[in-house]
């Protein structure tokens, strides 16, 4: 048998995370993934802004977050050879005169990440925009693909990843373990995404997937600076994906009767692209992906109250990219010396309902 500390489901952000994590702190694990085109982490657009809402509040916890998300990621990218995130700012065309006075009356009661352009035109050889717009900064862009695709290989190469898919009825629960085919663990951690809505030790939880739809386009006539250093905005997003090619997108459907891309959304989102930006364009991917939202917009974090050898780690919506990071090594601390976890991220705020 071979023997682990932690078996890791899943090597979506979460899982890629946690196992960073774990080796920084000395734990062995085995990461078993089942390799998929699109999951919601090889989906997402890699930004993280700080700011959400039509009042553009900052969003939750994000003092701590930011530094701790672009030290994390500079770190690995030393390890696993790479440059995985930059800064950049976005520009927020404002769609309606609404929007704009409330950016307006926002940025007098606090300036942190919100600033006002000095030149309003200086965008009109690109975009048509006639409400002007606002600046968020510094929000950051993580090359999300690049990243999962690095640590993968690097997974590969300590030979602990184990490309297959797995089969829970082939999991053993017992009180100081688990046992998974040829693995003993003393823990087994789920980074399952949206799987976790199906998981019978979670299925519990308040999960609130969304779908989420993307293009992937090519722009005529657009390269270099600044292009590649800005996020645009105006009701959908416009921004840098990988070699040359840009991200837009997405949406947010609660209800959704498929899980893979619709021609509606492509109609759709091509016309208001269409609209807005004056320069020529080609899509050349059309990308769609389930994401492991949650009611209350607070992740999963932690061991099962009555299977203790059994833990999540998701329900990172659309903030993985620095909710992951941070969530990823409050775990793996609790793992090596019982470390709290952040109450309203601790999934034992559901003790109640997954002891029933």
């Amino acid at each position: 048998m071979a023997q682990t500390d932690i078996l890791i489901i899943g090597q979506g952000i979460c899982g890629t995370f946690l196992h960073w994590w774990l080796k920084q702190e000395g734990l062995s694990s085995v990461v078993i993934d089942e390799s998929q085109p699109f999951t919601a982490s090889k989906a997402a657009a890699g930004l993280i802004n700080p700011v959400t809402g039509r009042r553009l509040v900052t969003t939750w916890m994000i003092g701590e977050l930011l530094p701790f998300a672009a030290k994390t990621y500079e770190e690995m990218g030393k390890t696993l050879q790479g440059t995985f995130m930059e800064t950049v700012s976005m520009v927020d065309f404002f769609p309606t005169p609404q929007m704009r006075l409330a950016f307006l009356d926002r940025h007098r009661e606090d300036t942190r990440y919100l600033q006002l352009p000095v030149d309003e035109h200086a965008w009109d050889r690109y975009f048509r925009y006639e409400l002007g717009y606002g600046i968020i900064s510094p929000c950051y862009l993580v090359d999300m693909p690049g990243v999962l695709s690095a640590a993968r290989k690097w997974m590969q190469e300590q030979g602990v990843l184990r490309e297959e898919r797995f089969e829970l009825a082939e999991l053993v629960v017992a009180g100081t373990g688990v046992r998974y085919r040829d693995i003993d663990a003393r823990w087994v951690i789920f980074c399952d995404g949206a799987g976790g809505i199906d998981n019978p030790y979670f299925s519990r939880l308040p999960f609130a997937p969304n779908k989420g739809e993307a293009l992937i386009v090519e722009i005529e006539g657009w390269a270099g600076e600044p292009a590649t250093a800005t996020v645009f905005k105006k009701g959908i997003s416009l921004m840098p994906w990988r070699d040359g090619l840009y991200w837009v997108g997405s949406s947010y459907e609660w209800s959704f009767d498929q899980e893979e891309p619709t021609e509606a959304f492509r109609v759709r989102t091509e016309a208001i692209l269409r609209e807005w930006l004056k320069l020529p364009f080609r899509t050349v991917q059309h990308i769609a992906s389930v994401r492991p939202a949650t009611l209350e917009r607070r992740p999963f974090v932690g061991l099962h109250p009555v299977y203790p050898a059994v833990g999540i780690l998701n329900g990172m919506g659309t903030k993985g990219c620095s909710l992951a990071p941070y969530f990823a090594r409050q775990l793996a601390r609790h793992l090596v010396n019982g470390a709290l976890i952040q109450p309203d991220a601790d999934v034992l705020r559901f003790k109640k309902v997954l002891s029933r």
